[in-house]
């Protein structure tokens, strides 16, 4: 006979929502990495995208495939089509017991210019069917210059809150306490490689010590990619601008507004007193329907966020070549010396 007592606890733990734990790590497989590498380098400058595979195990998110999409086009039956080829490709997978799991996507990106509203968009749309992704985001430009630039993104849980309410005006964001460095979150990246990969990897390394040196890492010139990322700085700081414009104007309207309402409720009160003292019904001081008392949209503050997250990622980037150069500068400069 079941124990009515054990039956209960069941019930009782089977009713307990599950409290997920908050994503610490994304393991991905080395061969996944040269596949993303591959791909995005192959069709560099041209941006792609491609479908992350993997298992979602408590903190960690890992990743152990990925295939590539279509490159698509504006066109509604090429859409169709690499919906299709999407589903085809994790039927295939599948039958050869692959793990075929969405977890994510991933995509290359051109001197680190990814933080728009399409991104969000896509992310918005994940998370309607997978509780938690991410975004690998590679950036070939980068990697040229002998930085692995490949990094892991996911929203942060209050913004995806805000954006679903369509609610970017300064007393929400003062209330939910968020920042532009609050949009995205860096979930940081392990690799993982099986044991007989390890092992091979082991067999493969030479047991002399390299004698062809790497004169490349001593190349002083890095004007092109600094060039680049100064224009792109530059035309972030005119949206910025313009951003900024639009709400200096919004304010304008605002105090234009306030002074137009305190002229009318003193017309208004002047009229009472008049009323009162010809003993008549003073008339309300506030008038939904006059148009005075309507109030303005505040602007969003979404696009100006972006902007200023995409300044820092520019920012960044410069900073970080900067100091590679002058490494090498000041290198050259003591083998001269010598």
């Amino acid at each position: 006979m079941a124990n009515p007592s054990a039956a209960r606890s069941f019930l009782q733990v089977a009713a307990t929502e599950e409290v997920t734990p908050p994503l610490r790590v994304v393991q991905i497989e080395g061969l996944v990495i040269l596949k993303i590498i591959k791909h995005c380098k192959e069709f560099s400058p041209s941006l792609v995208t491609g479908q992350l595979l993997g298992l979602d195990v408590g903190s960690v998110l890992e990743v152990t495939n990925c295939f590539p999409f279509p490159i698509r086009e504006e066109d509604e039956e090429i859409e169709a089509e690499g919906a299709n080829y999407q589903l085809e490709m994790m039927r295939c997978l599948r039958e050869v017991n692959v793990d075929n799991n969405t977890v994510g996507w991933y995509q290359s990106t051109l001197f680190g210019s990814y933080q728009t509203v399409e991104l969000i968009e896509t992310f918005m749309n994940y998370q309607e069917n997978i509780r938690r992704c991410v975004c690998i985001i590679y950036d070939p430009s980068r990697s040229n210059q002998g930085v692995l630039a490949l990094k892991a993104l996911k929203l942060s849980d209050s913004f995806m809150e805000l954006y679903r309410n369509n609610n970017f005006t300064g007393e929400k964001l003062r209330e939910k306490n968020l920042s532009w460095v609050d949009i995205f979150e860096e979930i940081p990246i392990k690799v993982s490689n099986s044991a007989l990969i390890s092992a091979f990897m082991t067999e493969l390394e030479a047991d002399s010590p390299a004698t062809q040196c790497d004169y490349d890492r001593l190349k002083l010139s890095s004007s092109p990619f600094v060039e680049r990322n100064m224009e792109f700085l530059i035309e972030c700081m005119d949206d910025l601008s313009a951003e900024q414009q639009k709400f200096q104007y919004y304010y304008r309207n605002v105090s234009r507004q306030q002074a137009q309402q305190q002229a009318w409720l003193q017309k208004r009160r002047s009229e009472n007193m008049a009323r009162k003292a010809a003993g008549e019904e003073p008339l309300p001081e506030e008038d939904p329907s006059n148009p005075v008392f309507k109030p303005l949209p505040e602007p969003s503050r979404l696009d100006s966020f972006l902007i200023t997250n995409q300044i820092s990622n520019y920012c960044n980037q410069i900073n970080g070549v900067a100091g590679q150069s002058f490494s090498r500068l000041y290198l050259m400069k003591a083998l001269q010396e010598n």
